[in-house]
């Protein structure tokens, strides 16, 4: 069994849920409060021990890059103005982790993403973290999988929640008839299925602690629903194929949808009410707000 060194982070989404304000912009660089959605992902691995990041990106996406790398001018001015605290934050995140770019040339799904960091993550287990969710959690998701990794032995693990019975057709979802325990074994995988058939309302979320061994399925480049590599269709191989374990996790925590605008804007306020500069004027704004709904809503009742 060997440590999780290597995190994969498939951010070549064009975000088109988000336009207009994707059209010039990451959405991965969408702001919660006062930090961008791919930097709560990279501390939640770098806090787990990951220390190599690999980011695999696509077109529009150099505001990632310029994020995490050094620029000697802006840190510069913020010393000479006084403001060592805007300095040491911006060091700390360009000096968070070893980061390495990868590009995906055609938009062919999660599967093929993680296929494209095969060659930075070599013959070692990784994880692999969605920044579109943003997980609150302490420890966080990946620490908490990377655990479970050691307790079974080295089986993959998958991160997953309960779903409404009308949303798992958004999800790829578990087949397991045994939920007890930190992790328990899958025995299957099915992809956006049929609420009508879905094997259970355990959704796939977006944490994996994955074995190399999932590059080769990856490698045969089968479409699957969409049309495009499904990351689910790899992870069924494992089990059947490839005779490999895959333990569901399900995490201790709250997830915010990020790739959604109302999981977004949840996770916004949420952040922001705990936030130590924000937190009490925001919260004053919005019970003002909400006793001004329910005041109006009780008039116009009557």
């Amino acid at each position: 069994m060997r440590t999780i060194r290597k995190a994969v982070f498939p951010v070549a989404g064009m975000g088109t849920r988000f336009l207009p304000a994707t059209k010039a912009m990451a959405k991965e660089m969408l702001p919660v409060v006062d930090k961008p959605l791919i930097q709560y992902a990279v501390e939640e691995a770098v806090a787990a021990g990951i220390d190599q990041v690999v980011f695999v990106t696509g077109r529009g996406k150099r505001s990632i890059e310029d994020h995490f790398d050094h620029q000697n001018g802006l840190e510069t001015l913020l010393l000479e103005q006084g403001k060592e605290h805007l300095a040491r934050v911006y060091r700390e995140v360009s000096d968070m982790a070893d980061v390495t770019y990868v590009r995906q040339k055609q938009p062919l799904g999660l599967g093929h993403a993680v296929w494209c960091a095969r060659h930075v993550i070599g013959d070692e287990p990784f994880a692999v973290l969605l920044p579109d969710d943003l997980i609150d959690a302490e420890p966080g998701a990946i620490a908490q999988m990377k655990e479970a990794y050691e307790a079974t032995g080295g089986s993959s693990q998958v991160a997953v929640e309960p779903v409404a019975p009308q949303a798992v057709k958004s999800y790829g979802v578990v087949d397991t008839d045994n939920q007890e325990g930190a992790s328990y074994p899958v025995r299957g995988l099915v992809e956006k299925p049929d609420p009508a058939v879905a094997p259970s309302n355990l959704g796939v979320i977006g944490r994996y602690i994955l074995s190399p061994t999932v590059f080769e399925p990856l490698g045969r480049a089968e479409r699957g629903a969409g049309g495009e590599i499904q990351l689910t269709d790899a992870l069924q191989a494992l089990i059947t194929e490839y005779g490999e374990s895959l333990h569901a996790f399900p995490f201790q925590g709250v997830r915010f949808d990020c790739g959604s605008k109302a999981g977004y804007l949840k996770a916004q306020v949420e952040l922001g009410l705990r936030h130590g500069e924000l937190g009490e004027e925001l919260e004053a704004f919005l019970r003002e707000r909400l006793t001004g709904v329910d005041s109006k809503a009780v008039t116009g009742m009557g």
